[in-house]
């Protein structure tokens, strides 16, 4: 790796409901780790399956969840949930969603980005959230550490939703533009691969090798079947309960309301073409056209 690169440094930490951005400032980072990072709702999952069967060769028990935990969740606490990432003898893949300001970068560390289209981020986001119970709330807002505003249940209107979060960049959970232009910026590094989650389901087979091959994993010819369909949107929802936090806990109809639909652009049925140009201007003004342009698509 060159020697003369800038790498990115932490300027900041992010503390909320769900963040404690600190964790990873005590993380004893391996020469192998993988740090899966998205804003969320935008393939997180997938992409942890899908490093998580590389890494293990095709296990249906694989229970992702347990084996990739979110390090900046501040449930449970670092001091419980660092002593456990510790222990882990396999090849580490961690989950973030940070922006890379707030993230205690390692050179050493590969980093795998994964995009989403904000529209299709918030209807499976709106799902994510309305249908928590008050299980998650009190997790999130009845546990020592928390820093801010808790956590308010949504409005039954999706439209009034998205509105709200585009109009106040996230809300109720965390800065969308900030997250997505944070990445690009830094795609360029040979330790960063981005994905997209259209370009996931486009193509799962091709993604699955390209991120194999950033990650150094050979596939065994024999298994690469066997990881495929482990992969599928068809076969994680079917065992969803190896996928989603505590088994789908946090959901009243369990871990089926985590793995939602795997689709896009049902926002169509709602917002009109009026209200998705207007975002479309958005993102252009936040991003950058190249930008812009990837997030909607997945395409240059």
């Amino acid at each position: 790796m060159p020697d003369n690169i800038n790498w990115p440094r932490k300027t900041r930490e992010l503390h909320s409901h769900h963040f404690d951005s600190t964790a990873w400032n005590d993380l004893r980072f391996r020469d192998d780790d993988i740090v899966i990072a998205t804003y969320g709702k935008s393939g997180t999952t997938w992409t942890q399956q899908i490093v998580g069967q590389l890494i293990f060769g095709g296990d249906p028990e694989l229970a992702v969840a347990e084996l990739s935990p979110w390090l900046d969740l501040r449930v449970p606490p670092k001091e419980i949930k660092l002593p456990l990432v510790e222990a882990q003898t396999h090849r580490r893949f961690l989950k973030t969603h940070l922006p890379v300001d707030a993230l205690r970068f390692s050179p050493r560390a590969k980093y795998i980005y994964v995009a989403r289209d904000a529209r299709d981020v918030v209807w499976s986001l709106y799902n994510h959230h309305a249908n928590a119970n008050q299980l998650w709330y009190d997790a999130l807002n009845k546990t020592p550490g928390l820093v801010g505003p808790p956590i308010e249940p949504p409005t039954r209107d999706i439209r009034q939703y998205w509105h709200e979060w585009l109009a106040r960049d996230g809300h109720p959970f965390w800065p969308f533009w900030d997250n997505v232009r944070s990445w690009w910026r830094i795609r360029e590094l040979p330790n960063v691969l981005l994905l997209h989650f259209a370009a996931l389901k486009r193509d799962l087979p091709g993604e699955v090798r390209r991120i194999a091959a950033f990650l150094d994993i050979p596939v065994d010819p024999s298994r690469e079947h066997a990881i495929l369909e482990y992969c599928s949107f068809d076969w994680m929802k079917k065992n969803a309960a190896k996928a989603a936090p505590l088994g789908g806990a946090f959901w009243d109809a369990g871990a089926d309301t985590f793995m939602n639909k795997g689709t896009n652009g049902r926002w169509r049925d709602t917002l009109s073409a009026d209200e998705a140009a207007r975002y479309e201007q958005r993102a252009e003004a936040e991003l950058g056209a190249d930008c812009a342009r990837w997030l909607a698509s997945g395409e240059p």
